[in-house]
C-alpha cells in the first residue's frame, strides 16, 4: 500500500517560501507603488518552472551568492499566486477575482505551466462566464494557447458577431483569431458584412493603405492581398449577394485569383453555371439568443489543489 503525504510536502514547501529561509534568489515583480520582492530558492525554480530556470541561467551570482531576477511586466499579485503555486501546488480560485485569473493565465502561459494554464481557463469560463463576455477585446488579443476560452468566444461572436465585428477594437484582432471566426460555418452574419470587415481589418494592419481603392497601385493591392492571404479562403464568396458582389467585392477584386474572380461573376451571371473554385457551403443559421449579461461574477465553492508532480 502506497500512502501519499502532499498535503505536509506542500505546507512545509510554502512555509519555507512564506518564511525565506536560506534563500538563494531575489525576484523583484512589478512596477512602483506595487512591485514586490520575493526571497525564493532556486533548486525549486529550476525543477518545477522551465521560464524562470532559463531566466535564472543567464544570471550570475553575487558577493553574497544571491541571483537577482527583475519581472516588471507582470503583476505582483498574479505572480505571487504563481510562486505559491510552484511551492506549494494550491491555488485559492475561490477567492481570486476574474480579473486577477486573467493575469494569472497570461502569467502562467509566459511561465510554461500548462496545468495552472488549462486550470485557469477552466475557471473562467465556469465561474466567470459574464466577465468574459464582456471583455472580449482582451480575449481574442491573446495567443492561440488559450484553446477553452477562444472556443467559449467564438460560440457567442458565432451567435452575435457584432459585438465584437462592431467593436472598436476589432482591427487588432490578430490574424489567428480573425481567421478562427470567419472559418465558422455558424457565423450568423451576411456574407456581404463579413467581407466588409476583413477588408477593414485589412486595411487597418498597414497604415499606408488609403481607404479608397479606385486610388490605389497595383503594388498596394498586393501589399493587401499579403495581409489577407490566410483570411481570403474562408470567404463564401458564392454566397455574396449579387448588389454586394458589385459594390462592395468588386472594388477590390484585384487581390482575389483571377479565375476566382471571374467564376464569381459567371455564378452572378448565370447562377446554376459550373465553376472551378472551390464553393464552400452556406453557413448555417441559427437563432439562439444571447444570456443576459450579469457584471458580478460567480465564485467557485471549492479551492483547486494541483498536487506538485515530479
Amino acid at each position: 500500500m502506497t500512502t501519499e503525504f502532499f498535503k505536509k510536502l506542500s505546507n512545509d514547501l510554502t512555509n519555507l517560501l512564506e518564511n525565506g529561509e536560506d534563500y538563494n534568489v531575489l525576484i523583484e515583480v512589478g512596477q512602483v507603488p506595487n512591485h514586490q520582492i520575493f526571497k525564493v530558492h532556486s533548486i525549486i525554480l529550476n525543477s518545477r518552472c522551465s521560464y524562470l530556470r532559463n531566466e535564472l541561467v543567464k544570471i550570475t551570482y553575487d558577493e553574497k551568492n544571491i541571483k537577482k531576477l527583475n519581472i516588471s511586466h507582470i503583476p505582483a499579485i498574479a505572480f505571487e499566486i504563481v510562486i505559491k503555486y510552484i511551492y506549494g501546488g494550491i491555488v485559492p480560485f475561490d477567492k481570486i477575482d476574474a480579473s486577477t485569473i486573467f493575469d494569472l493565465l497570461i502569467t502562467s502561459d509566459e511561465f510554461g505551466l500548462e496545468e495552472l494554464v488549462n486550470t485557469a481557463q477552466s475557471q473562467m469560463v465556469e465561474n466567470h462566464a459574464s466577465w468574459l463576455r464582456l471583455n472580449f477585446s482582451k480575449i481574442y488579443k491573446l495567443n492561440n494557447n488559450f484553446n477553452v476560452l477562444q472556443k467559449f468566444c467564438n460560440n457567442i461572436i458565432a451567435k452575435h458577431p457584432s459585438i465584437l465585428f462592431d467593436s472598436k477594437d476589432f482591427t487588432d484582432l490578430s490574424e489567428k483569431a480573425l481567421v478562427s471566426l470567419i472559418k465558422l460555418d455558424n457565423l450568423q452574419m451576411d456574407e456581404g458584412k463579413i467581407w466588409d470587415h476583413v477588408i477593414r481589418w485589412g486595411i487597418a494592419q498597414n497604415t499606408n493603405l488609403s481607404p479608397n481603392p479606385a486610388q490605389w497601385s497595383d503594388a498596394e493591392y498586393l501589399t493587401l492581398k499579403t495581409i489577407l492571404k490566410n483570411c481570403l479562403p474562408y470567404i463564401r464568396y458564392f454566397q455574396i449577394a449579387g448588389k454586394d458582389v458589385l459594390e462592395k467585392v468588386q472594388p477590390y477584386h484585384r487581390i482575389l485569383e483571377p479565375e476566382l474572380w471571374k467564376d464569381i461573376l459567371a455564378k452572378f451571371i448565370t447562377p446554376n453555371k459550373e465553376v472551378t473554385s472551390v464553393i464552400l457551403p452556406p453557413r448555417v443559421v441559427s437563432t439562439t439568443a444571447l444570456p443576459s449579461r450579469n457584471t458580478s461574477t460567480t465564485t467557485s465553492s471549492r479551492k483547486y489543489k494541483l498536487i506538485i508532480s515530479k
